[in-house]
């Protein structure tokens, strides 16, 4: 194995790893307004990218965006996805639903094979239609036995599946495409930001504390080191074990809201889980089996 191919691995693991482990830092932040740290994260998030790809130099796209409104199109809906993935996941962490969570980005990949037979044309193999048939079966079953749709999971899939579809249409840097939804979401951000600290004298919780002000401002750092690490790891190991790995980030939220935070997990929810399960080793087993068919020829 290659130096580049152990740095990749890295990458990959410093990716997955945060994401896995961002609900215990959200449970640090647990007094505040849902709605307040979402501000936060935003504000944050635009300026540490600001910043970053200003210490790399790598900032004279911008003004060249202004002659194509459709990447400003794209862009702006794309950011509106991250925004509602977010106030859905800060939610869900906050009212102690860690493991929906999991099952949001355990069934997220299989969404995301259905997108791009329906909006790209891709044609899905064997295997693969039965393992989203296995998966729309699994949230079937959840949603009969449990009396409710399963909704925390589902948008958590939905807007990060269409996020997903939208980035393979815009051709910028993962960086460049990050910066530029915080940007676009930074008026709003600080408009929720000032609202959120009435009728406060002091603006923002932050002010009271310097621990929750230090967590505050490493939202930005926090949101960025994943996607970073992400993006490196794509240019140094293959797609297939990126989708391998990428299932650390659910099984390690699955874990985290089962064992450390007690959540409830009833044998319903494990038959349905069973079914998401099932269908994400087929889906990998055929992927990783196409793979080498492809290299072989």
């Amino acid at each position: 194995m290659t130096l580049s191919s152990y740095r990749g691995y890295l990458y990959a693991l410093i990716a997955f790893g945060t994401w896995g482990f961002l609900p215990v830092y959200w449970k640090q932040l647990h007094d505040l307004p849902m709605l307040e740290i979402l501000a936060h994260r935003m504000v944050w998030s635009a300026l540490t990218m600001i910043i970053a790809l200003a210490v790399l130099k790598d900032l004279s796209w911008l003004p060249a965006l202004r002659r194509s409104p459709r990447t400003l199109l794209l862009v702006s809906t794309a950011a509106l996805l991250t925004a509602a993935n977010w106030i859905t996941y800060l939610w869900a962490v906050d009212t102690g639903h860690v493991a929906r969570i999991s099952l949001g980005y355990f069934i997220n990949p299989l969404l995301s094979v259905l997108l791009a037979r329906l909006f790209l044309g891709e044609r899905l193999r064997r295997v693969q239609q039965v393992a989203v048939a296995i998966a729309f079966a699994g949230v079937i079953y959840l949603t009969i036995s449990l009396g409710q749709l399963p909704w925390i999971a589902l948008s958590l899939a939905g807007t990060f599946s269409f996020y997903g579809l939208i980035r393979k249409k815009v051709d910028i840097s993962g960086m460049q495409f990050f910066c530029l939804e915080m940007i676009l979401l930074l008026v709003p951000a600080l408009l929720l930001l000032f609202y959120t600290a009435q009728p406060a004298p002091a603006p923002w919780a932050a002010v009271a504390s310097p621990r929750i002000g230090l967590l505050l401002l490493a939202t930005g750092i926090v949101s960025a080191i994943p996607l970073v690490s992400f993006g490196a790891a794509a240019r140094l190991i293959p797609l297939s074990t990126i989708g391998l790995m990428q299932y650390l980030a659910p099984s390690t939220q699955f874990i985290l809201g089962v064992f450390l935070y007690k959540e409830p997990f009833t044998s319903v929810q494990l038959i349905g889980y069973a079914f998401i399960w099932t269908a994400l080793i087929l889906y990998s087993l055929e992927g990783l089996r196409h793979t080498r068919t492809a290299s072989d020829h």
